[in-house]
């Protein structure tokens, strides 16, 4: 009984922390749009924008990955999968997509990779999923619809549809294979290390994609305009790879290990909440009752996912008896 005791006050740190570390990203990723939106405004191309944030953020991590090199024999297909599917699939898909289909409609869709997570869990890892945390994903689903306003602008395009579930299933594959290893202890492959070769593959692939030898370079040497202020293009571009790209996937990825897939994809739903609130303050683009109202459901049905879910750190445990057997191991060897 004091073993289980200890177990479950070791669990929570861990899971407060790992809320913590999902929040951070969340407004990390959020104020990307806020940054990028300004330099498109100003003529760089959105693809371009993606370019330069996925390449900035692979150079500054760039250290790390000669640090970690190890992992390019344990761990190619890690670090292909993170590299292709949660940074260029997720980039690539949803800019595609925003050419043929409005940008609620494919935010929305993309925001449906917890749902799509939860059934990844449920169906492929054949693990317990509990109805309050399906019900948490379905209420902050539904109050992303409101906080995008899906319902203005509303057009059926099959292709720009398909290419907005590309990203959410990019998306899923980013919170699945940040979870690889977390339960490894030691033997778990550097996150930080993942992160730094995802973005270097991530940025070869949108090399090709992007093509950024047709950019237009002398934008970022001039001034970009956020709601009437003058704000130096290099400023918001510095801005867009440390902390809407780096800090955020750094923070992000960590969150995954301490939590677990499905609790830190409902987290990743208040990004659109942040991404509007600060798009009101620094944009000036005015917040509607709806979308109010939209913001306080998601945040009830992340704060209800994520305490409704079982902890990582404390289930398995307690469940197989482990550290029962280890003390009991020790005393017969004794």
């Amino acid at each position: 009984m004091p073993v289980r005791t200890s177990q479950i006050s070791q669990g929570r740190p861990g899971k407060g922390v790992g809320l913590g570390l999902a929040l951070l990203s969340a407004v990390a990723f959020g104020g990307s749009g806020v940054a990028a939106k300004p330099l498109i405004e100003a003529g760089l191309d959105p693809l371009h924008v993606v370019w330069l944030r996925a390449t900035g953020a692979a150079l500054v991590m760039l250290p790390l990955a000669v640090r970690h090199r190890a992992l390019l024999r344990s761990r190619p297909a890690l670090l292909a999968g993170f590299g292709l599917l949660a940074v260029a699939g997720v980039q690539a898909c949803y800019f595609a997509a925003l050419s043929r289909i409005p940008v609620g409609v494919a935010l929305l869709i993309e925001y449906l990779a917890p749902a799509l997570v939860l059934g990844w869990v449920r169906f492929v890892q054949r693990r317990p999923v509990t109805r309050a945390a399906a019900f948490g994903v379905v209420l902050a689903a539904g109050g992303l619809a409101c906080v995008v306003e899906v319902w203005s602008g509303l057009r059926f395009d099959v292709l720009g549809l398909l290419l907005a579930l590309g990203a959410a299933c990019c998306q899923v594959g980013y919170f699945v294979l940040s979870d690889q290893g977390g339960d490894a202890g030691d033997a778990a492959p550097n996150p930080l290390g993942v992160i730094a070769y995802g973005l270097l593959i991530g940025a070869a692939v949108l090399t090709v994609v992007a093509r950024p030898w047709n950019m237009d370079w002398s934008v970022l040497a001039h001034s970009a305009d956020m709601n009437g202020t003058s704000v130096p293009a290099v400023a918001l571009l510095l801005w867009v790879v440390l902390v809407a790209t780096v800090l955020a996937y750094v923070t992000g990825v960590l969150s995954v290990r301490r939590l677990s897939p499905q609790v830190a994809g409902v987290v990743a739903c208040l990004e659109a909440v942040i991404a509007t609130v600060l798009a009101w303050v620094l944009l000036g683009e005015r917040l509607s009752a709806p979308q109010v109202v939209g913001g306080a459901v998601v945040l009830l049905g992340a704060f209800i996912a994520q305490s409704s879910t079982p902890s990582k750190v404390s289930a398995e445990p307690v469940a197989s008896g482990g550290a029962e057997r280890e003390l009991s191991a020790r005393g017969t060897a004794a």
